[in-house]
C-alpha cells in the first residue's frame, strides 16, 4: 500500500523510515524546523496538509543540526510518541566533529543546564552548572538536569579534530553542543559555543548529526529505528581521521 506524501511537490526531504502512522526523515543542516520572522523555508512549511490534520513534528532539531527527525502522520501517534520522549523511551545518538581531543576516551557528563542572557538585544545561550555547584540562584533560573554519555571514535592530529559519539540521556536545549564545550572540545563550526578552529576549517558549518533515533512504536513492541548518513562535509572530515 502506497503512503500519502508528507511533503509538497518539489519540496520533499529524504525519508529514512516510515509507516502509516509516522516517519523518520533526514533533515539537512541549515533548514529550520519551524517558521520564524526571517525564515520561510522550513520542515513545517514543506509539509503537505492532510485531510484529518497533520503531519506534525514529534520533536525538534536546531536549524544547523542534520539527521533523524520524527514526524507523526496521525494525532494519536503524535500523542503516543511525545509520551515516549517524555518517558525517556527513546534512544538518541549523535555524531559530532569537535575541535581538539578529549583527555579521556569516554565518559558521562551529568550536570545542569539553564538559559543565560547575553545582554539586551544579544540573545541567549545555555550555560552548564555542575551538580555539586548548584545554588539557590541556579535552581531559581530553571536549571534542569542534563546527562550525556560520550566516547571518542576517531581523531586527526594534524587538524586537531575528533569524532565523538554522544548518547543524549536527557533532551535539553543545545545539550550536545554545551556538553562538547564542557569537555573542552567544542563542536566544529558552532557559532555560539565554539572557538576559532584550525585555519583550513573556518568555512565549515556546524558538524552535528542526529545519527540514530530509536523509539518504541505507537502500536508495536518493535522499535522504530533509523540511522542518518553524514552529510558531505562531515563524511569528508571523518575520512581524514584514524580510529581512536
Amino acid at each position: 500500500m502506497s503512503l500519502p506524501p508528507l511533503f509538497r511537490p518539489g519540496a520533499a526531504l529524504p525519508i529514512l523510515w516510515e509507516n502509516d502512522r509516522c516517519a523518520i526523515i533526514n533533515k539537512p543542516s541549515g533548514l529550520p524546523v519551524h517558521p520564524g520572522p526571517r525564515t520561510t523555508d522550513t520542515v513545517e512549511s514543506r509539509f503537505l496538509p492532510q485531510k484529518r490534520g497533520g503531519p506534525w513534528l514529534v520533536h525538534r532539531l536546531d536549524a544547523d543540526t542534520a539527521g533523524c527527525l520524527l514526524i507523526a502522520r496521525r494525532k494519536t501517534a503524535l500523542t503516543q510518541l511525545q509520551e515516549a520522549f517524555a518517558g525517556r523511551q527513546v534512544r538518541k545518538v549523535y555524531w559530532a566533529i569537535v575541535q581538539g581531543r578529549p583527555v579521556q576516551a569516554e565518559g558521562l557528563i551529568d550536570n545542569f543546564l539553564h538559559k543565560e542572557s547575553l545582554g539586551q538585544g544579544k540573545g541567549w545561550k545555555m550555560a552548564d552548572v555542575p551538580a555539586s555547584g548548584m545554588t539557590g540562584t541556579d535552581k531559581g533560573s530553571g536549571a534542569l538536569p542534563a546527562r550525556t554519555r560520550w566516547k571518542l571514535v576517531a581523531h586527526n592530529p594534524e587538524k586537531d579534530i575528533s569524532l565523538l559519539e554522544l548518547e543524549l540521556l536527557t533532551g535539553r536545549t543545545h545539550q550536545a553542543r554545551v556538553h562538547c564545550a564542557t569537555l573542552g572540545t567544542p563542536i566544529l563550526g558552532d557559532p555560539v559555543y565554539g572557538t576559532v578552529p584550525h585555519p583550513g576549517l573556518s568555512h565549515v558549518p556546524m558538524q552535528l548529526l542526529a545519527r540514530q533515533l530509536q523509539v518504541k512504536g505507537p502500536e508495536s513492541e518493535k522499535p522504530l529505528e533509523a540511522v542518518a548518513p553524514p552529510e558531505a562535509d562531515m563524511a569528508r572530515l571523518i575520512a581524514t581521521m584514524a580510529p581512536a
